[in-house]
């Protein structure tokens, strides 16, 4: 098994106990297939998520997370990738002002083969930076 189920069958779990339901392969298979249009899902199936020995199709994923009330990303990933992103892209956000974008969409209307020697001399001055 790898971490990946596993992590995503602690999720699950977790986020069944947190919407008033048991952790139980009855259970999830019962209201999973409540909540699912598509053909449903076995007791041996939904048993599998819940011991982390197999992920759901997104269309599953999905109708797992509205039923139980959170986001499929984090369902399947976990809050920690969710808000890390978040962290990064407020980092960008802030960190880059007028003068900045100018200059990346510039850079962006830039033929391939100028990019790549604009970034080589940016790379070169942050490394030329670092060893001073």
């Amino acid at each position: 098994m790898d971490s990946a189920s596993k992590k995503f069958a602690e999720r699950l779990r977790a986020a069944m106990a947190a919407a008033g339901y048991e952790a139980k392969p009855s259970v999830l298979e019962r209201e999973f297939n409540l909540h699912y249009m598509g053909k449903p899902m076995t007791l041996h199936g939904v048993r599998r998520w819940l011991l982390g020995e197999s992920l759901p199709r997104q269309d599953k994923l999905e109708a797992l997370a509205l039923w139980l009330g959170v986001s499929p990303q984090t369902l399947r990933y976990g809050a920690e990738i969710e808000n890390q992103v978040r962290v990064n892209q407020k980092r960008w956000d802030e960190g880059v002002g007028h003068q900045e974008r100018e200059v990346f969409e510039a850079f962006l209307k830039l033929p391939v083969a100028q990019r790549k020697v604009v970034r080589e001399v940016i790379l070169a001055f942050v490394k030329a930076d670092a060893a001073e």
